[in-house]
């Protein structure tokens, strides 16, 4: 029994055609077994010749004759949903650029465990601290840092104290 094709814009060449410049493997062989469906194959033989289940080809023709050729490709789950705002993320941002005020902050650089303290206690959003790092990749920081610099350090005492040799 014949699988009924219910979307005719399509040629069985034109889906061979498709099936030639998919995005996927798994894409170009389901439009090859449509197309045996459109040129008049039975659903054994078109899903035999292809590899896969007569319920499986069905499947796959109810999936074409709703949404064409795009109906081939597999459907990426969207995936949790942020949970900081970007205005959020901006301000985090921001912080990250401005560095922590060794007063206010008691500390003299950002680390994630730092970060995820802050984090939580300004839009109440507990991370990880492995997602921390991930938080700062996207938004473009480096997880390598330069060394940090005490507040109270006197640049001209330590050019003072540093040892000079003489040039041989």
């Amino acid at each position: 029994m014949a699988v009924e094709i219910t979307r005719l814009d399509h040629t069985a060449e034109q889906l061979r055609r498709f099936a030639v410049g998919a995005r996927t493997p798994e894409a170009a062989r389901r439009m090859l077994a449509v197309a045996f469906v459109v040129q008049g194959w039975s659903r054994k033989d078109a899903a035999e010749a292809c590899g896969m289940d007569r319920q499986t080809l069905r499947d796959w023709v109810h999936r074409y004759n709703a949404e064409g050729i795009e109906g081939f490709y597999d459907r990426v789950p969207a995936g949790p949903s942020p949970r900081l705002t970007p205005e959020q993320e901006a301000e985090i941002a921001a912080a990250v650029e401005r560095g922590p005020d060794p007063d206010r902050d008691g500390v003299v650089r950002w680390r994630r465990v730092d970060l995820k303290v802050l984090i939580a206690a300004r839009y109440g959003v507990d991370y990880h601290e492995r997602s921390v790092g991930k938080l700062l990749d996207r938004l473009g920081f480096s997880h390598i840092s330069a060394r940090a610099i005490h507040p109270k350090s006197d640049p001209a005492a330590q050019q003072a104290f540093k040892k000079t040799s003489p040039s041989w």
